[in-house]
């Protein structure tokens, strides 16, 4: 039996709604069989901004319990999904930040060959899905990563309409990801698992 691959979620989310779209990546990869890591950033906001939005607040939190992601999480990983909300059309800061950390591991050439696929919302339609989803692709460009998009490859993507990752429009956080948008972080995580354990070295049994 061939081993499990590992795949780690890694997510930013002020209010919730990413953090859905990436507890329902992290739950498609353990059916599909990956070992799994939901993991989040940190967080860079001062304490009055949270405390300021009562969403920000509550959701901060009632997710303590999810750990902050490591470099180790990156390079345990066989397969990476990031997921962020949209600044101005381009991932959060905290997310950025957390990719910033990464030098070390770009420079011994430890993220080449990962599989990786992102997810995003935004607050309005045409608020930068895509371009944030883009701006994340960025690094894995640099990175030497194999960028795995859902694409139409599955019929949930022509009611989810967008191929280059699941999106969601929250409506300032009012309506959280629905069936369409929740199959469709399903389909595109199953796909990452899939191409992750075709191209991924043998390696033996522990």
């Amino acid at each position: 039996m061939d081993p499990a691959v590992n795949v780690s979620v890694i997510y930013y989310s002020s209010t919730g709604t990413v953090f859905e779209l990436a507890k329902a990546a992290a739950t498609a990869a353990e059916k599909a069989g990956a070992e799994v890591r939901l993991r989040k950033v940190a967080e860079l906001a001062p304490d009055e901004a949270i405390a300021a939005n009562q969403g920000w607040s509550d959701h901060h939190a009632t997710t303590q319990h999810i750990a902050v992601a490591t470099l180790d999480d990156l390079e345990w990983a066989d397969a990476i999904l990031l997921g962020s909300p949209t600044r101005y059309g381009l991932p959060a800061a905290q997310l950025k930040q957390f990719i910033d950390t990464t030098g070390p591991l770009w420079a011994q050439g430890r993220l080449v060959d990962k599989v990786c696929s992102s997810f995003t919302a935004t607050a309005t339609a045409h608020g930068g899905q895509e371009s944030t989803i883009l701006a994340i692709n960025n690094t894995f460009y640099h990175w030497g990563g194999i960028i795995v998009p859902p694409g139409y490859a599955d019929p949930i993507q022509f009611q989810a309409g967008n191929p280059y990752g699941t999106s969601h429009v929250s409506q300032n956080g009012e309506i959280p990801p629905g069936q369409v948008e929740l199959a469709a972080m399903d389909f595109q995580t199953r796909r990452v698992v899939d191409i992750a354990q075709r191209l991924r070295p043998e390696r033996p049994l522990v």
